[in-house]
């Protein structure tokens, strides 16, 4: 198990403002705080209750939580899945297992897959970003950046300066809006053409015996099937049940999210595997939530290196692969990792330079990744389909030797999402390339 960091003191601290007070942001904060530099965090909503519910942490995520310092503050509040399965979505017929999941992921990549809470993971975030230094100001709505002094200006008229602004306002950001008027263009979200319904059920509300079995022994559970699917998790262990369902997008090309009925997504799942029914019908209320995504950007990092984004407001991810917040705080721990290893100001711009070369890639290349996760599992049925379920079923209770439809259980696929090291990463990068002192970044 990895180490707890110990904050250091820079030679050179830097002042940081963070936009966005979010996974990546509070990633970035500790980060950035553990490194010895000083942190604003802003935040436009007024208190640390973000919508959402589950997150599925995987060991490249709560790798960093040792590191961070606060896998122990989590650890309680965690459910860890004893085995995931991948089932047809008609009859609930099993394709794939993997048992005693927990053991294999705390074996194979030295810390375990979690399932979480998204308001316990940010609040647990923001308690060690302050406890490290860091100063978070809610209800401060940005109103304009200058990306050469460079500065923010908040909605109240007050203008904070800063060494670095760091963008993680997330998949509607301000940020890039900003940032790609001074180049004269500028992107939207984009509709992918799915949208989904989140749920979760309480344990204590539940009185099925057997859907409260399911609840309080946690596991991962996939539906697959034609342009839909499931998955269902335990939260806070085992006292909670997690349920998001992918299908087509019939919202609004102007709405994001709005409250769903129950007869619409019970009729949608009306022919499928009766225990998913028995858990839609304990739902009472449901929202819909439209799942976006964005161009890939030139860059992360503004020409002057006064600037840099990360998470979603650079890299928006579908939540097929459940990287999405994984990835995020990756993002977070490589920009500290890198600032921790600067010793002045002007070295700032090849800091920049290397964070850049070190996420960028990655983050794209799982963007796609979600992609083709989707379209595997929302195959129709037919030939391709019988395909895909005969290669899972021919590995059913063997091991998974070949590229696998889930990328849950893939030996290409999972390794390399799971087994990152964010400190390794950037120690071997700087390792290799050192910092030099006067270095300048060229775009």
């Amino acid at each position: 198990m990895a180490e707890a960091q110990e904050q250091k003191s820079s030679p050179s601290p830097l002042e940081i403002i963070i936009i966005g007070a979010g996974l990546s942001g509070l990633s970035a904060a500790v980060s950035c705080a553990l490194a010895g530099h000083n942190v604003l965090v802003l935040e436009g909503a007024r208190e640390l209750a973000e919508i959402g519910a589950g997150l599925q942490i995987t060991p490249n995520a709560s790798k960093i939580f040792q590191h961070f310092d606060i896998y122990d503050a989590l650890a309680s509040k965690a459910a860890e899945p004893s085995f995931l399965q991948v089932r047809r979505y008609s009859d609930g017929k099993i394709l794939s297992r993997t048992d005693d999941f927990n053991g294999d992921m705390r074996q194979k990549y030295g810390a375990p897959f979690w399932d979480l809470h998204r308001v316990d993971v940010q609040r647990t975030l923001a308690e060690r970003a302050k406890e490290l230094g860091a100063k978070l100001r809610l209800g401060a709505r940005v109103a304009d950046l200058d990306f050469r002094k460079p500065s923010v200006k908040l909605e109240t008229g007050e203008e904070l300066h800063a060494d670095l602004v760091v963008a993680a306002d997330g998949l509607w950001s301000k940020c890039r809006e900003r940032f790609l008027a001074t180049k004269g263009t500028a992107d939207h979200p984009l509709p992918t053409g799915d949208l989904a319904y989140r749920i979760v059920l309480k344990l204590d509300e539940v009185d099925d015996p057997e859907l409260r079995d399911w609840i309080s022994k946690p596991s991962c559970q996939f539906w697959i099937g034609p342009g839909s699917h499931v998955v269902a998790y335990s939260l806070r262990d085992g006292q909670m049940f997690n349920m998001v369902l992918l299908v087509p997008d019939d919202l609004p090309g102007d709405v994001a999210r709005q409250p769903g009925s129950l007869d619409e997504m019970r009729a949608l799942f009306a022919t499928w595997d009766p225990v998913l029914n028995r858990f839609l019908d304990q739902v009472k209320s449901v929202d819909k939530w439209k799942l976006m995504h964005r161009p890939e950007l030139d860059h992360w990092i503004s020409d002057k290196s006064t600037f840099c984004f990360l998470g979603d407001s650079c890299h928006p991810m579908l939540p097929y692969l459940a990287q999405g917040a994984n990835s995020s705080i990756e993002d977070g721990a490589v920009l500290g990792n890198v600032l921790g290893a600067l010793q002045s100001k002007n070295q700032l711009p090849e800091a920049l330079r290397l964070y850049e070369c070190l996420r960028k890639k990655r983050g794209e290349a799982i963007v796609r990744e979600t992609f083709a996760q989707r379209r595997d599992f929302h195959l129709h049925d037919g030939p391709e389909q019988q395909k895909r379920d005969e290669l899972m079923l021919s590995r059913l209770g063997r091991e998974i030797d070949c590229k696998f439809p889930s990328r849950w259980q893939c030996p290409e696929v999972q390794p390399w999402l799971y087994g990152y090291d964010a400190f390794e990463e950037t120690a071997s990068a700087l390792r290799d390339s050192p910092l030099r002192t006067g270095a300048t970044a060229s775009l």
